[in-house]
C-alpha cells in the first residue's frame, strides 16, 4: 500500500519550514482508495515569491485547519504504507520534522519517482515532475499545488509499476540497506557506489555540468553521504541540484585543504559561502619618509605589495606589530600604531626612546627597525612536506619557499630527486593565500616530523 504525497511550504528548508496545503492519495497498487486534500494555518506569513509559485496567500490559509487538528486523518490515511513522492526527501522530511514539532512520530519506508524515474525511464533531459509528464503525456493540472501534483504523481506511479524491470527496481528501492531514498533524486546510484573512502576534494555538479559546491574529506564517501543526511535549507538545495559528483584524491588531510582551498578561488561555487566571504587580509610594511626615517605600518594586503609578514585581520596585524615595537625599542608612531600625533604616547608601549621628539639619532633608531625587518624575514624559511601520496608508490611534496606556500607535487617513490632543483621540476604551482598560510602553520604545529629543510641532500 501507498501514500503518495505532495505539500505546498512556506519556504525551502526542513526547520522552520511549515505546510501550506497537503494532498495524500491512498493507493494500492491498482487504484485510488482514500483521498485526502486540506489547506492549512501554518501560524505565520507566506512570503510573496511562495504565493507567486503556488497562488496560495494568507488569505486563503487565515480559517484553515492548523496541522495540528489535521494530524488524526493524516495517521489514518498513511497507516500501514509506503510514503511516496517526487523529491521524497523535501515532502517527507518537511512532515516529520512538523509532527516533530508537535509531538508526534512519523517514520515510513520512502519512494521517490524522481529516483525511479531516472532508473525506468532513462535518458530524459529532465526529471522534473512538469518536463516528465510532459514526456509521458500524463495530465497535470493546478501545477504547484498539492492535490495538482499529488494526482500527476499517482498517474507516474502507475507507470513507474508497469515499467519493464519494475520488480527488481522497486524490491532493490525497499531494501533497507539501500541507500536509494537519501540519495539527491538526480544523482546516478552508479556515481555514489564508485565514490572511494579515501582523503581527497570532491565537486557537486549541477545538471548543466556546472560546480555549484567544492569539499574536502578525509573519507570522501563518508563525507558526501552526510552531506545526504543534513537537513538545513542550504543543504537540502544542495542535494536537489546535485546531478553528478567527481573528485581528486589527495593522500592526506592538509593537501585536501589546500587543493579545496585553490579550488574554491578559481570555480567560486555558489553554495561555498564561507570562503566566497572575502575578510579583508593585512600584511605589515616598510618605507622610508622624506626624513630618512624607516617605517612599519600596517596596511590591507591589495593596497600594496611585498608584505614583510600576513595577517588574516587588523586586530592580529597590530597585535604583532605592536610586540615588535615593544621588543625592538621602536616608535608606535612610526610603526603607525599612533597616529596624527606630534609625539607618541601608546597606552602599553612606553620604551620609545626618543625618535618621534628628535631626542633618538634617525641611523640609531633605523638600526633597530632593520633589526625588526630581519627578524620577520628569518620567518621565512625554506623547507618542504613530506606526506602520503595517493597510492603506496608514491609521496606528496608541499613547498614552502621564503616563508611562502609555494604548490605540492605528487612523486613516484622510484623516482630519485638529489637537490632543490629535481624537486622544483616537479612542483604544480599555487597562488599563497590566507587561508593556505593557515593551513600551514596550523599543521606545522602537530607535524614537525614530515618537515624538511633543504640544506641536507639526505631529506631528499
Amino acid at each position: 500500500m501507498y501514500a503518495i504525497i505532495d505539500i505546498e511550504t512556506t519556504g525551502n528548508g526542513i526547520e522552520g519550514n511549515k505546510i501550506t496545503e497537503i494532498s495524500i492519495f491512498k493507493y494500492d497498487g491498482h487504484e485510488i482508495i482514500d483521498e485526502f486534500t486540506s489547506l492549512v494555518n501554518p501560524e505565520m506569513p507566506i512570503p510573496y515569491f511562495i504565493t507567486g509559485l503556488t497562488g496560495i496567500d494568507d488569505d486563503m490559509v487565515r480559517h484553515a485547519p492548523k496541522l495540528i487538528e489535521l494530524i488524526p486523518r493524516i495517521i489514518e490515511i498513511t497507516k500501514d504504507t509506503i510514503f511516496v513522492a517526487h523529491s521524497v526527501n523535501f515532502d517527507y522530511n518537511v512532515i516529520k520534522n512538523e509532527f516533530k514539532n508537535l509531538g508526534f512520530d512519523f517514520v515510513k519506508k520512502k519512494l521517490c519517482t524522481v529516483r525511479l524515474s531516472r532508473k525506468l525511464f532513462p535518458g530524459y533531459t529532465s526529471y522534473s515532475l512538469g518536463k516528465l509528464c510532459t514526456s509521458l503525456n500524463i495530465p497535470l493540472k493546478d501545477r504547484h499545488r498539492a492535490r495538482g501534483d499529488a494526482h500527476a504523481t499517482v498517474l507516474l506511479f502507475e507507470k513507474l509499476l508497469r515499467a519493464n524491470g519494475a520488480e527488481k527496481v522497486f524490491k532493490t528501492f525497499l531494501n533497507s540497506r539501500s541507500q536509494e531514498a537519501t540519495l539527491p533524486p538526480l544523482l546516478s546510484r552508479k556515481v555514489y557506489d564508485e565514490l572511494p573512502g579515501k582523503p581527497g576534494i570532491y565537486y557537486f555538479k549541477n545538471s548543466h555540468g556546472k560546480i555549484i559546491y567544492i569539499g574536502k574529506a578525509i573519507n570522501i564517501k563518508k563525507r558526501i553521504t552526510s552531506h545526504f543526511y543534513d537537513k538545513s535549507e542550504k543543504e537540502i538545495k544542495l542535494c536537489r541540484e546535485t546531478a553528478h559528483i567527481d573528485y581528486e584524491l589527495s593522500g592526506s588531510e592538509v593537501l585536501a585543504l589546500l587543493m579545496e582551498s585553490a579550488a574554491i578561488k578559481h570555480h567560486f561555487p555558489k553554495y561555498n559561502s564561507a570562503q566566497k566571504r572575502r575578510t579583508q587580509q593585512y600584511g605589515i610594511f616598510t618605507y622610508e619618509d622624506q626624513n630618512n626615517i624607516i617605517h612599519l605600518a600596517p596596511n590591507k594586503l591589495k593596497a600594496m605589495p611585498n608584505p614583510l609578514a600576513t595577517f588574516k585581520n587588523i586586530t592580529e596585524c597590530r597585535t604583532f606589530l605592536e610586540n615588535v615595537c615593544r621588543d625592538f625599542k621602536l616608535c608606535p608612531k612610526f610603526c603607525h600604531l599612533q597616529e596624527n600625533v606630534a609625539t607618541c604616547s601608546h597606552y602599553s608601549i612606553i620604551n620609545c626612546e626618543g625618535i618621534c621628539s628628535a631626542n633618538e639619532n634617525v641611523d640609531d633608531y633605523n638600526l633597530k627597525v632593520e633589526k625588526a625587518i630581519s627578524f620577520m624575514r628569518t620567518k621565512k624559511e625554506n623547507f618542504f612536506i613530506k606526506e602520503k601520496g595517493r597510492t603506496l608508490k608514491e609521496e606528496a611534496i608541499i613547498l614552502i619557499k621564503d616563508g611562502t606556500y609555494n604548490g605540492y607535487a605528487f612523486i613516484e617513490k622510484e623516482i630519485t630527486i638529489q637537490n632543490f632543483n629535481d624537486l622544483e621540476a616537479f612542483i604544480k604551482l599555487q597562488n599563497n593565500t590566507i587561508e593556505t598560510q593557515q593551513i600551514i602553520d596550523s599543521y606545522l604545529i602537530k607535524n614537525e616530523k614530515n618537515v624538511f629543510s633543504f640544506e641536507s641532500e639526505s631529506n631528499f
